[in-house]
């Protein structure tokens, strides 16, 4: 048996790999794998070493407050690998764990290939750490094209895939009458897949929401979570008594409703992909520590936080940072969108020319070729 060990830092991170790995369980049956990762891989049958929870730190204050922790998950992390013996480590995502924990591993077993998926964004920040990367990795997986440049500078064998998320995959017709009553128009919220995000940006949003039904009486405001946090965010609409408003974390339903959403307000990050790719019209918001929002912004070299808005070098879509994370301008931003059909209808096909770029055929199945053929 063939093996191979699977290592996220994050729940979308673990969503992206779950794809790949599903791709390559179809077609391989002599593989073993054992990972870090969360409730994406563990519906395709693979077994983490601990819950995600304990490694998913944001922002530079709370990574300081727990660094000794996080050395020693480290630690921990790269000897079960190294137990494990994988022919192949591949890596997802959250580059300041998984890549810590790669570099480690190779010290001790320069054997064990490593497979490295979404290239760290030299491109916003830290260009340098491209020349780090080539001492440990030996393929790393782009989701956009432009970033192969920087990868073949240093001689580091790189493969474009596209964005997995981008992938249209036929999907079962699911009855949402039953979640969505009344026949009332869906609003789609994404409020973080981790607790932290949570914690900031649903008191923000409820206010946004209650704003939203002084004027709107029609809609129907759909949470989505993961299956972890799901209860978490049920219960603190059951507290503000919401009577249009529900939270899923089952994956498959909330694909059919963002496709049957007439718009959505997201976390600022991967999610803004999947919400243009069903053709919806949105915002981002975000807000984040102001310690930690100083230091992004002495570091960062883009003006956009977006990456739709960074490929297209201007803003398609709203961002809603910081002091612009409020209920009043949240709710401004969306009024004028949802009363001009004319800027909705821009705001998507714009984002559509922009993520073509981003799309390949088959992107988990590009991927899963380059395991393949690694092993």
């Amino acid at each position: 048996m063939k093996k191979i060990f699977v290592l996220t830092g994050e729940p979308s991170g673990d969503k992206l790999a779950s794809k790949v790995i599903s791709k390559l369980k179809n077609s391989r049956s002599d593989i073993e794998y054992l990972s870090v990762g969360g409730e994406h891989l563990k519906s395709i049958g693979i077994k983490s070493l601990y819950n995600l929870n304990e490694i998913t730190y944001l922002g530079f204050t709370r990574v300081l407050l727990n660094i000794l922790k996080i050395k020693s998950k480290i630690k921990d992390t790269v000897d079960q690998i190294i137990k494990f013996e994988p022919n192949i480590l591949f890596t997802v995502d959250s580059p300041d764990f998984t890549l810590r924990v790669a570099k480690e591993v190779k010290k001790r077993n320069k054997n064990i290939k490593i497979i490295h998926f979404i290239a760290p964004k030299v491109w916003v920040w830290r260009e340098h750490r491209v020349k780090k990367l080539k001492s440990f990795l030996d393929h790393i997986l782009l989701l956009f094209p432009f970033e192969k440049k920087y990868f073949d500078k240093e001689g580091i064998k790189s493969t474009f895939t596209g964005h997995p998320l981008l992938e249209d995959e036929e999907r079962t017709k699911i009855d949402i009458s039953q979640i969505i009553k009344d026949n009332k128009k869906i609003f789609s919220i994404y409020p973080g897949s981790r607790l932290s995000e949570i914690n900031v940006l649903t008191p923000i949003l409820f206010k946004f929401v209650k704003k939203m039904n002084q004027k709107y009486k029609d809609l129907f405001f759909v949470f989505h979570s993961t299956g972890e946090h799901v209860q978490l965010i049920q219960n603190l609409l059951l507290k503000e008594e919401f009577k249009n408003c529900g939270a899923i974390g089952d994956d498959k339903i909330k694909t059919h409703i963002l496709k049957s959403s007439i718009f959505a307000v997201a976390k600022s990050g991967t999610i803004s992909l999947e919400i243009c790719n069903a053709r919806i019209p949105s915002v981002i918001v975000y807000k984040m520590n102001i310690i930690n929002f100083y230091i992004v912004k002495m570091l960062v070299k883009v003006k956009f936080a977006n990456i739709i808005n960074i490929a297209a070098k201007r803003e398609i879509i709203p961002e809603l940072l910081q002091s612009k994370c409020n209920a009043d301008i949240i709710f401004n931003t969306v009024d004028k969108l949802l009363s001009n059909k004319i800027a909705l209808e821009k705001q998507v096909n714009e984002t559509q020319k922009i993520i073509k770029d981003f799309k390949t055929e088959k992107s988990s199945t590009i991927a899963s070729t380059v395991l393949i053929n690694n092993l």
